[in-house]
């Protein structure tokens, strides 16, 4: 494992990180592990399970979505225009 230091670290932010590390039952080590893995945390490749399950989610969501019919919202019907267009 790597070692990091940390040289001229203001007083008033050291202060914050007992603080917060003391709040949360951490020593000020773990406290900074803890922080650097949020700061530089990234989504990690889907396998493709997880691929196909996202996949099926959306479908699945897609599918219980509730139709809309433009005309209950006075929205002239596509078919209607097009056969217009056509007709022209």
């Amino acid at each position: 494992m790597a070692t990091l230091y940390v040289r001229n670290l203001p007083d008033d932010l050291y202060a914050k990180l007992q603080e917060l590390a003391a709040s949360q039952h951490r020593s000020i080590n773990a406290q900074v592990i803890t922080l650097l893995e949020q700061a530089l945390k990234t989504e990690a490749p889907q396998t493709e399970d997880q691929k196909r399950c996202n996949v099926l989610k959306l479908l699945e969501e897609s599918r219980s979505r509730r139709r809309v019919n433009p005309a209950d919202f006075g929205l002239p019907d596509s078919t209607e225009m097009i056969r217009e267009d056509r007709n022209r």
